[in-house]
């Protein structure tokens, strides 16, 4: 007898397409689906969507942005693989419910009164009774009842050695099953409306149509056929910018590497925006006036949009997303603080650019921004106000601490400081600085200062400078000022009638050693002596330009350090007089009067020794303050030919209908067993529920006094 192995049978094709099958339509693979579309959510809601690929090399650094890029993190939604995801939970969504529905219609139709007796005594909700009427009686009344309660019934007669048997079977509730249907429908419309209204479309015309991103410049009618998508693309959503006064119907779609152009069948107009603030200077409202021009038939309609409050026009809907500056014209005025120019005017457009040429340094000056307001907080001030310590007041504090959850104890002091200018000043090499200028003075700390910010990169926040405001509220006191700063002559003339106005009688000698001294503090502060390295200074470091750091540098190397704090207080006052002279000095030759040594000059000094040590701080020769500007607005609208609106609507019903009827109704299957018994009939009742809840408790309670005649 021989025993032969036939080894590891073969699967059959069925077999494994009834493996995927059941791996595609199982649960588990579904809430594993429903997860990863879940953590990306949560990373394209974390990180910023198409915004420019050097904003996440900022944030990330080179390495990460890249990996991030590649993995298309930048555009989640849009992305191949979240796509694909979408379409697999369709397909299991769509198997499971295939698989389940004919199971629910058949459930929908029994009653399952086939059940034995015996197996009535395995409920958890069960009980026994005795009732004086025969089986066939009180299975009548028994299914009327309940009828009446709202159950479905069916009765059924069987026969038993003690004489004919009667089985009510009942049940209620079977709406629950029909919300399971319409939750799981609900996800799969919602996942078809998503797919219609992502991507999709405009990526399969890229793969299959030959259309490719723009990464380029220039007009937008001279872009080419490629980088253009037909009016009748069937679904897109993209920005169009309106300037006031003029007519787009170009919309521009974002994508990874550029962009692409969506020719709309319509032109929009933009005859006027409004734009209202709250007292916070945040939008409270921004709305356009429009004109939508029918390319076909010349039609011309006349709307208003705002937000939540669309436009529509040959199935395109138009949102109100935002507003932006629609190349303002402004006027600046250039100073002097790091180089020795004249004051000169430029006249530049918000989104334009000019070079500027000084000897062999050619920078380019580009027009980033305008605001017209500005809304800063001012509360810092109110710590210092005096507080009655002996005060308690219980209501005040616990309103203080209840009520809205942004409510603060300190009260906000909000004030509208006016406009401010953003601008970029971008070398040879193509580095750029940005910085920011508010044109008028801000009173801080009980003075007004010009507030000059500047950053080296978009995630910096803004540092400023503060130069205070002359007694014209300008800044031409801190330029005249700056100017004889940088000025040999000025300076010796200064020191002199410093060292004559600071001796008395006749001591040439003292007066030398002052002239001396004052010398040797002002050209360090001016920059015009090399400030000494102190020793222990990290290696590389540059010495200070100028200003108080290298006078501190000074002393920390020629100053031994028990005498340094003495030495520091003279040099300063030294420095503190020269400055008032060489600024008596700048007003002289402008032809003003010399300021009173009062109060409110030695206030402004010490201002403008602060923030002319400060200036070589500043990366660049000049600033630029804004003198002049004309404001034109402009419109960004969000257009979107949306075919998956109306079914990502219809299924966000059928998600709330399937949730309710599945959290809400209960489905409940109640079994009565009769049999003949001496003088009347035995009953058995039992019954099932999908959840055990008290008031199914309750209601079986209910069941058995009404039905059995038993006593809860």
């Amino acid at each position: 007898m021989t025993v032969s192995n036939p080894g590891i049978p073969a699967r059959s094709a069925a077999g494994s397409l009834r493996d995927i099958n059941e791996l595609l339509s199982s649960m588990r693979f579904a809430i594993a689906l429903l997860t990863v579309i879940c953590i990306a959510s949560v990373i394209g809601t974390v990180i910023k969507q198409h915004e420019p690929v050097n904003n996440y090399v900022n944030q990330f650094g080179p390495f990460w942005s890249e990996v991030f890029g590649k993995i298309n993190l930048y555009a989640v939604y849009s992305a191949w693989w979240f796509l694909l995801i979408l379409a697999f939970l369709v397909i299991s969504t769509s198997l499971c419910i295939a698989r389940n529905t004919p199971k629910i219609f058949t459930d929908f139709k029994t009653f399952k009164e086939n059940i034995r007796e015996q197996s009535l005594k395995a409920f958890p909700h069960r009980a026994e009774s005795v009732l004086g009427e025969s089986p066939e009686a009180a299975a009548n009344r028994i299914g009327q009842t309940l009828l009446g309660s709202g159950w479905k019934v069916r009765l059924q007669s069987r026969q038993t050695p003690q004489g004919e048997g009667w089985m009510v079977a009942a049940k209620a509730g079977a709406a629950n099953k029909i919300g399971y249907l319409a939750a799981h429908g609900a996800i799969v419309l919602v996942c078809i409306g998503g797919l219609l209204d992502g991507d999709l479309f405009v990526r399969a015309q890229m793969w299959f149509n030959g259309k490719e991103p723009f990464v380029g410049g220039g007009l937008i009618a001279d872009v080419p056929a490629q980088h253009r998508l037909s009016p009748s693309n069937p679904t897109f959503r993209g920005n169009l910018l309106v300037t006031e006064g003029t007519t787009s119907g170009t919309a521009v779609l974002a994508q990874p590497r550029g962009v692409l152009l969506q020719d709309l069948p319509f032109s929009v107009e933009l005859k006027k925006f409004i734009v209202e603030y709250y007292d916070t200077g945040m939008p409270k409202l921004f709305a356009s006036d429009i004109v939508i021009h029918d390319h076909e038939t010349g039609e011309k309609k006349e709307a208003r949009v705002e937000v939540n409050h669309p436009a529509q026009h040959r199935g395109i809907n138009i949102y109100q997303s935002s507003f932006d500056d629609g190349g303002s014209k402004v006027r600046l005025r250039a100073l002097p603080i790091n180089a020795p120019t004249r004051p000169f005017e430029v006249n530049g457009v918000i989104g334009g650019s000019t070079p500027l040429t000084n000897g062999d340094d050619k920078l380019t000056l580009e027009f980033t921004g305008l605001r017209v307001i500005n809304v800063e907080n001012f509360s810092g001030n109110q710590s210092t106000a005096q507080v009655d310590v002996r005060k308690v007041d219980l209501r005040e504090a616990i309103e203080s601490r209840l009520g809205s959850g942004h409510k603060t104890v300190t009260e906000k002091v909000l004030r509208n400081v006016g406009p401010s200018i953003s601008y970029k000043l971008r070398d040879a090499a193509g580095q750029a600085i940005e910085y920011n200028n508010y044109m008028l003075p801000v009173e801080l700390d009980g003075a007004r200062v010009y507030l000059m910010g500047m950053r080296e990169t978009p995630s910096e926040p803004f540092r400023y400078l503060r130069v205070p405001a002359d007694e014209a509220d300008g800044l031409d006191g801190f330029i005249r000022l700056r100017a004889a700063l940088g000025d040999a002559g000025m300076r010796e003339k200064a020191i002199r009638r410093y060292a004559a106005g600071a001796v008395e009688g006749e001591r040439p000698e003292l007066a030398e050693a002052l002239a001396a001294s004052a010398s040797r503090a002002l050209g360090l502060f001016a920059g015009a002596e090399p400030a000494p390295i102190p020793p222990g200074a990290p290696a590389g470091l540059p010495a200070a330009k100028g200003g108080l750091p290298a006078v501190s540098s000074f002393l920390e190397v020629n100053v031994p350090e028990a005498e340094r704090e003495r030495a520091s207080e003279v040099l300063v006052r030294i420095l503190n007089g020269t400055l008032f002279e060489l600024l008596q000095l700048s007003r002289e030759q402008a032809g003003l009067p010399p300021l009173e040594r009062d109060e409110n000059t030695q206030r402004l000094m010490t201002l403008m020794v602060m923030a002319l040590s400060d200036s070589y701080f500043y990366p660049a020769p000049m600033t630029f303050q804004l003198a002049d500007f004309e404001h034109i607005q402009a419109s960004v609208f969000q257009v979107a030919r949306a075919p998956g609106q109306t079914i990502v609507y219809l299924g966000c019903v059928l998600l709330i209908v399937g949730v309710f009827a599945m959290l809400y109704v209960r489905e409940r299957r109640l079994w009565i067993w009769l049999s003949p018994a001496a003088g009347g009939s035995s009953a058995s009742m039992a019954l099932s529920t999908n959840r055990k809840t008290l008031d199914a408790d309750k209601e079986f309670g209910l069941l058995k006094s009404q039905l059995l005649k038993v006593q809860s």
